[in-house]
């Protein structure tokens, strides 16, 4: 049974960041400054090609936890960030680049490798949530959310599927082909992000993924703008979508 190990800390404006690692699983915590309080978790997932301190990364935490009074974790996928690539990682990620440079649709190279991504990275989030679980300012009983758009909502709809302390989520940005029957067995709230003009994922392929959630209570936000377009305000619903759902400061 793995532990969080802590190997860095600082803290401005309020908020205390924390590097830790779980095994060879690395990953970064920000919490409120008065750190001892106890206060709900969200698990953030970082997007393919970034990693957990990527800047767009710590901007959302610092809103979560300023805004919200969450303490945020984020880990490093297989193959991002800290994380050794395999041979697999690659010879996806050269398959995604030459499909960039040829023009040709990046739908099916990145639904493959973020599928396989998925198999290795959901029981390393659920053995980093029951480190996380175990430190007194989160607990083994405090309510957990999960955050995560792109490549984290390919790894984060199988974890909700399978995770029964996760009981709220915020996805988006996805194809629904490797993700539909997961979806089918999420019944927590589920806040969904799309864009309208997505230059990637089909208009119909987003709406798709909404539809196979199980949960009773899903919202869908549909913004206009192209993939990379989501607006900044969707990360402040966010917030208060896991306030109601989490308990929180607002």
């Amino acid at each position: 049974m793995h532990s969080v190990q802590f190997t860095a800390q600082s803290s401005s404006d309020g908020i205390v960041e924390r590097d830790f690692a779980v095994g060879d699983i690395p990953g970064v915590l920000w919490s409120p400054q008065a750190g001892s309080r106890r206060a709900p978790l969200v698990l953030m997932g970082h997007g393919g090609g970034t990693h957990k301190k990527w800047p767009g990364m710590v901007g959302r935490a610092h809103r979560l936890v300023t805004a919200g009074g969450f303490h945020v974790a984020v880990i490093d996928a297989p193959g991002h960030g800290e994380r050794p690539r395999t041979p697999t990682d690659e010879r996806e990620v050269a398959a995604l680049r030459r499909a960039q440079e040829t023009g040709e649709p990046v739908g099916p190279v990145v639904v493959r490798y973020n599928a396989h991504l998925a198999e290795r990275a959901v029981p390393e989030w659920r053995t980093t949530l029951d480190a996380l679980q175990r430190l007194p300012e989160i607990g083994a009983g405090g309510p957990v959310g999960y955050f995560g758009l792109n490549m984290a909502t390919a790894i984060g709809v199988p974890l909700v599927a399978a995770e029964p302390r996760i009981t709220a989520a915020v996805f988006g940005l996805h194809w629904p082909d490797a993700l539909t029957e997961a979806a089918g067995r999420v019944t927590v709230p589920v806040q969904y992000a799309l864009q309208w003009d997505d230059e990637h994922i089909p208009r119909a392929s987003g709406l798709a993924l909404f539809d196979a959630f199980a949960s009773p209570e899903k919202t869908l936000h549909a913004n206009s703008g192209p993939h990379k377009g989501l607006p900044r305000f969707e990360a402040d619903s966010a917030i208060r979508f896991f306030a109601r759902h989490l308990g929180a400061l607002v």
